[in-house]
C-alpha cells in the first residue's frame, strides 16, 4: 500500500489507477507542457510520498520533467475519477475525501504549519470597538471564509484588530503547530507578526498543561520566543466541559456526534479529563513555578471591560417631512384610525384609553416600533396578502386596533393594555404577526427593500436534547439492546402538556426505576443522559423570527449562514443571526415574529372558492360571532382544522359544555392554554 503524507496529514488507500500512473511517471519521467506552480507543488508532495520501501520516508525531489509528468497524470485522473466516492481517498480518523477534495486539501496545506489548512486563535474584546470587530470577524468567517467551518485570514484580522486581545491558543494554534513541527523560526516569525499587528497589550503567547507530551515542546518554545521577542505569556486551560466529573458525559457527546460506540477504540476522543474550567488553585498547582504566567492571565481579564448598553437599536421608519418625530406621526395615524373605527367625535371611553396608551408609548419610547409593525401589516394588506386578526397580548392595545395591526376591539372584549405594555415593567413590546403561509416571503422581501437588505435577517434557533432523545442516544453509544431502549423510551412522558426530565423519570416512572435497579447499564444511561439533557443538539432557522437593524446587521450582531445553506451566503434567506431570540432581545435588537400560518391560507382559499361557486362574499375581518350554525358544528365535535380547538381535549370540552356563544370559546381556550 502507498501512503501520501504531509506532516500529520496521512492519507491511505490511494486509488489504484493513481498509484499505477504515478509509478509509471516516477519510473520513466516524460516531459510535458509547462505545469502551473500549484501543479508542481502537488507533484512534489505526491512524489515525496512514493518511496519503494518506507511509504512515509521523504526522498529527494525528482527532476523537473518527472514532476511535470506526475502533475499532468494526476490532473488527468482527477478529471476522470468519480467524485464523492469514499474509497477514492480517506483521511485516517474517518474524514472521507473525494479525489477533488483531496487535491484541494493538499494544495491548501503546502505552506501552512503541519499541513493544517487552518489554525486556532483566541480573540477577546477589550471594549465596545473590540466587540464590534469580533462581530465583524465572526460574520466574515461564515459569509466569506466558510470551507467546512468558518475561517478568517490574517488580512481580515489586520483590518479588524482594534480593541482586541489575541492569545496564541492551544496545540492547534499557528505558533504551536510550527513548534510541534520543529520549525522554530517560522513560529517566531508568526509570533512577531501577531505582536506587531495587535500592538501593545494586544497579544499574548499561551501555555497549557493537560498532561500531553507535545505541550512540553510547545511550552519550551513559547518561553524561548517570549524571551527573544519580549512578549508576555499567559497560562490557560481548554474548557470543553464545566467540571472534571463531566468528562465522561462529554465523551458520550463526542460519540453521539460521530455516530460511534463509546468503546470504539478508533473513534475521535479527548485525552484525559483535564479540559474543564479550573480554579485558580488548580492552575497554581500546574504553574506554581511560573507565577508570572498566572499574573498575565489575570491582567488580560482586567483589560477586558465591556458591558452591553441598556438601550434598543430600532431602525428609522421613513416618516413624511411634515412630522418632526415618530411620536407625532404615531399620534396622527392613531387618531385617524380611531375615528375610522369609532366615529367622530370619539366616545369618551375611547378618547381616555387612546390618551393613556399614547402617554405610555411616549414615555417608553416605542413609537418607532409601532410604526414599523404598522408599515409591514399595511404593506401586506395593500398587496392582498391575508393577515391574521392579531394574537397574544397585542390585541389589548387600542392603538394597534386603530392602526389595523389587529382587528379585535379591545374595549368590546375588555382586554388589558398592561398585559402588552406595562409602564411599571418596561420591556420591548412583542407583536406576533400572522400572514398567509404561501406569501410570507413577500412580506420579508418588502422588509428588505424598505429597510435595507443588509439590515434584515432571520434568526437562529437551537434544538435541544430532550429526555427521550438523550436516553436513546446515550443508550445507543453504550450498546444497550434496542428492544429495551424503545420500551423504556416510550415510558418517559414527553408531551406538550406534561413531560419530565430523565432525573424525574428515574424517580416517578416505576418501570424506569425498576430497570435502573436491575441493570447497571440502564442506570448509567440515566445518569449520563441527565447530564447532557437540555444541551443544544442542532441549529435551524426560526420559523417566524425576523430582526431589523438600524444599519447593516454585522454592525450590531454576528451573523452566519443557515445550516441548510451549506455555507452559501448568496441567497438572502441564507443569512441568519448567531444570537437566538432571547439573546437578540438582551442586546437591544428589534425582533418581530412574521409567522406563515397555513390556517390563514386555507381560510383565504375557502372564501375565494365560496365567492366563485356561490357568489357570496365572506368578510373574515367582520365575522358574525352569533351565527348558531357555527356553534352547532362545534357542539357536535366537528373541530378538525380549527385553530387551537382541534385537539381531543378541546373537542370534548366544547361538546360537554354545549357551547352556544363566543364567550364559551374564550373560556375554553383560556382553560386549555392558561
Amino acid at each position: 500500500d502507498y501512503v501520501l503524507s504531509w506532516g500529520p496529514l496521512v492519507l491511505g488507500h490511494a486509488h489504484a489507477r493513481v498509484v499505477e500512473a504515478l509509478e509509471d511517471a516516477v519510473r520513466h519521467g516524460t516531459s510535458y507542457g509547462a505545469p502551473s506552480p500549484r501543479e508542481l507543488d502537488l507533484a512534489r508532495l505526491i512524489r515525496a510520498a512514493m518511496p519503494a520501501s518506507d511509504a512515509t520516508r521523504p526522498i529527494d525531489p525528482p527532476r523537473d520533467e518527472v514532476e511535470r509528468a506526475v502533475a499532468e497524470i494526476f490532473q488527468t485522473l482527477l478529471k476522470q475519477a468519480p467524485v464523492g466516492r469514499d474509497d477514492d481517498f480517506f483521511l485516517l480518523g474517518g474524514d472521507s475525501l473525494s479525489l477533488v477534495e483531496m487535491q484541494t486539501r493538499l494544495l491548501e496545506s503546502a505552506d501552512t504549519p503541519l499541513g493544517s489548512n487552518y489554525s486556532h486563535l483566541v480573540l477577546l474584546a477589550k471594549n465596545r470597538i473590540g466587540y464590534q470587530n469580533l462581530i465583524k470577524l465572526s460574520s466574515i468567517g461564515f459569509l466569506e471564509g466558510y470551507y467546512r467551518r468558518p475561517r478568517i485570514d490574517k488580512e481580515v484580522l489586520e483590518r479588524h484588530r482594534d480593541g482586541l486581545v489575541a492569545l496564541a491558543a492551544c496545540l492547534s494554534g499557528e505558533i504551536a503547530l510550527y513548534l510541534r513541527q520543529g520549525n522554530y523560526e517560522a513560529a517566531k516569525t508568526s509570533a512577531a507578526w501577531f505582536a506587531r499587528t495587535l500592538g501593545p497589550d494586544g497579544f499574548w503567547l499561551e501555555v497549557q498543561n493537560h498532561g500531553l507530551p507535545e505541550e512540553k515542546i510547545v511550552t519550551e518554545g513559547m518561553f524561548r520566543i517570549a524571551t527573544e521577542l519580549g512578549l508576555p505569556v499567559a497560562a490557560t486551560n481548554d474548557a470543553h466541559y464545566l467540571k472534571k466529573e463531566d468528562a465522561e458525559a462529554h465523551d458520550v457527546l463526542l460519540a453521539i456526534g460521530t455516530g460511534k460506540d463509546l468503546d470504539d477504540p478508533k473513534r475521535f476522543r479527548f485525552f484525559g479529563q483535564e479540559s474543564y474550567v479550573k480554579s485558580e488553585a488548580e492552575m497554581r498547582e500546574l504553574f506554581g513555578n511560573r507565577a508570572d504566567v498566572l499574573a498575565e492571565t489575570a491582567r488580560i481579564a482586567e483589560l477586558c471591560e465591556f458591558d452591553f448598553e441598556k438601550r434598543y437599536f430600532l431602525p428609522q421608519y421613513p416618516r413624511p417631512a411634515e412630522f418632526a418625530t415618530d411620536q407625532d406621526l404615531l399620534v396622527h395615524l392613531a387618531r385617524k384610525g380611531a375615528v375610522e373605527r369609532y366615529g367622530d367625535p370619539l366616545p369618551a371611553v375611547v378618547e381616555q384609553r387612546l390618551e393613556y396608551e399614547l402617554d405610555v408609548i411616549t414615555r417608553t419610547g416605542y413609537a418607532g416600533y409601532f410604526l414599523i409593525v404598522y408599515d409591514l401589516v399595511k404593506a401586506a394588506r395593500d398587496r392582498g396578502i391575508p393577515v391574521g386578526p392579531g394574537r397574544g397580548s397585542a390585541a389589548g392595545s387600542l392603538i394597534a386596533y386603530a392602526l389595523r395591526i389587529t382587528t379585535v376591539d379591545p374595549l368590546k372584549f375588555d382586554l388589558l393594555f398592561e398585559r402588552f405594555l406595562n409602564p411599571e415593567r418596561i420591556s420591548m413590546p412583542d407583536i406576533d404577526l400572522d400572514f398567509c403561509f404561501e406569501r410570507r416571503g413577500e412580506v420579508l422581501e418588502y422588509a428588505r427593500e424598505r429597510y435595507g437588505r443588509e439590515s434584515v435577517g432571520q434568526i437562529i434557533t437551537f434544538g435541544t436534547l430532550k429526555a427521550r432523545a438523550a436516553f436513546r442516544d446515550v443508550a445507543r453509544t453504550l450498546r444497550v439492546e434496542m428492544a429495551d431502549v424503545e420500551r423504556l423510551t416510550k415510558l418517559i412522558p414527553s408531551g406538550p402538556a406534561f413531560s419530565v426530565t430523565l432525573a424525574e423519570a428515574s424517580d416517578k416512572v416505576p418501570e424506569v426505576r425498576a430497570a435502573a435497579a436491575q441493570d447497571e447499564r440502564i442506570r448509567k444511561v440515566l445518569d449520563l443522559g441527565s447530564r447532557i439533557e437540555g444541551l443544544a443538539r442542532h441549529a435551524s432557522v426560526h420559523a417566524a423570527g425576523v430582526v431589523i437593524a438600524p444599519g447593516p446587521l454585522t454592525d450590531y450582531v454576528p451573523v452566519c449562514t443557515a445550516p441548510d445553506s451549506k455555507g452559501d451566503a448568496s441567497s438572502p434567506d441564507a443569512i441568519i443571526t448567531q444570537y437566538d431570540m432571547v439573546g437578540l432581545e438582551e442586546v437591544g435588537m428589534l425582533k418581530i415574529d412574521l409567522l406563515g400560518l397555513k390556517t390563514l391560507t386555507v381560510l383565504h382559499d375557502a372564501t375565494r372558492m365560496v365567492a366563485d361557486r356561490h357568489g357570496v362574499t365572506i368578510d373574515l375581518e367582520r365575522p358574525d360571532l352569533d351565527d348558531p350554525k357555527v356553534y352547532e358544528l362545534l357542539r357536535a365535535g366537528r373541530t378538525a382544522g380549527i385553530f387551537q380547538f382541534e385537539s381531543p381535549l378541546a373537542t370534548d370540552c366544547l361538546r360537554n359544555m354545549k357551547c352556544d356563544r363566543f364567550d364559551d370559546l374564550v373560556a375554553t381556550n383560556a382553560l386549555l392554554r392558561p
